[in-house]
């Protein structure tokens, strides 16, 4: 491992730099040597990827190395996927989001169907309790038990609310299981399905998708590990298709820089479901629908970004992208990386993509 680990670093200190690049090199370098950085760390601008490093293993046993193109478990910015896929069906009149889910799922639990909306469920306002973390505390062994949507739904996602939907904020997948079926109720299709029609295939993703159970079967994809030194210790965690919405969605960098192009700069989905989309719902907590929206002071200036955070097993990322001007940074992790380095790192890459950006303009 000790020897794996520099002659892939040496490898790509022989790869061309795109301009920009360097900054960038210096700060992953600097996460490699400082706290064992093992992941892909792209910078880039509107549709131009300035900067994309990766450094480590992607699979230690088998010898294969991180590359720009390594696919990860996105963890919980599959929900904000999922909220993408439910605004394209909103835009072609299939779904509304202030429509009770009763309107859609009719043999949904009546008195809470009748208060639920999709724009609750999916901004964690709706006051279903998370009683899949419930179960899992109580039964370790449910986690990764693969159910029909419906049944998984009855069980996980029909407890007595704790809360008027609007009135307050509870991080709950529960509300996830409710969104899938809807979609697939009104769609007609499985969910994976779905996102490769009106997603997958309209953008020409190539390296992205959803995935099921343990996602080392999938090609490509980097295995999540616990830790990496002083010896590898797996960390999987399986993903039950009924929480596909969740935690079920892979990607590399590159193509999840490409997403957020098309959706927040681009044409895939109206200027109203753009709009909607990125509109707090629950201001104190920055969020929206199925991400957060936040003002934060970067390079010196208060500005408005989406911001994306994801982890399953050993899987870290965070996507930031300022809404203004398209700067953005996504930091992809494989082996449990420190929430707070992870949020430094992807800071200090932001500072010098604005940094690199002034220098152009000044020349």
């Amino acid at each position: 491992m000790k020897g794996f680990l520099p002659a892939v670093a040496a490898l790509f200190l022989l790869l061309p730099l795109p301009a920009g690049a360097q900054p960038a090199r210096d700060i992953v370098d600097r996460a490699v040597e400082g706290d064992g950085f093992n992941g892909v760390a792209l910078v880039g601008r509107g549709r131009t990827i300035d900067a994309l490093e990766a450094r480590g293993a992607a699979d230690v046993a088998h010898g294969v190395p991180m590359t720009r193109d390594t696919r990860f478990e996105v963890g919980s910015i599959s929900k904000w996927i999922a909220a993408i896929v439910v605004m394209k069906l909103v835009d072609q009149g299939h779904l509304d989001l202030e429509a009770p889910i009763s309107r859609y799922l009719p043999d949904y639990r009546a008195d809470t169907g009748a208060k639920l909306t999709l724009l609750r469920l999916m901004s964690h306002s709706s006051g279903l309790p998370n009683q899949i973390l419930a179960a899992r505390q109580a039964d370790p062994s449910s986690r990764g038990v693969e159910l029909d949507q419906m049944v998984a739904v009855r069980r996980y996602a029909s407890g007595d609310l704790a809360f008027e939907p609007g009135t307050a904020w509870d991080y709950s997948h529960s509300n996830w299981l409710v969104v899938k079926a809807v979609v697939e109720r009104v769609s007609g299709m499985p969910y994976a399905q779905l996102v490769d029609q009106v997603l997958i295939k309209p953008l020409r993703l190539r390296n992205s998708g959803i995935c099921h159970g343990d996602s080392a079967h999938v090609r490509g994809m980097a295995l999540g590990y616990a830790t990496l030194v002083p010896t590898p210790q797996p960390k999987p965690n399986p993903v039950p298709d009924f929480m596909a919405m969740a935690g079920g969605y892979y990607t590399t960098a590159p193509e999840l820089m490409k997403l957020m192009d098309a959706v927040l700069d681009g044409r895939f989905l109206s200027a109203a479901s753009r709009r909607t989309l990125m509109t707090t719902v629950m201001p104190d907590q920055h969020y929206a629908l199925g991400g957060r929206v936040r003002i934060e002071r970067i390079a010196g200036q208060e500005r408005e970004a989406a911001w994306e955070d994801g982890s399953n097993g050993g899987f870290r990322m965070i996507a930031r992208r300022v809404l203004a001007d398209g700067h953005t940074v996504i930091v992809m992790t494989n082996a449990s990386y420190d929430h707070a380095n992870l949020g430094q790192l992807g800071d200090a890459l932001m500072e010098a993509s604005y940094a690199d950006a002034a220098e152009s303009a000044s020349r």
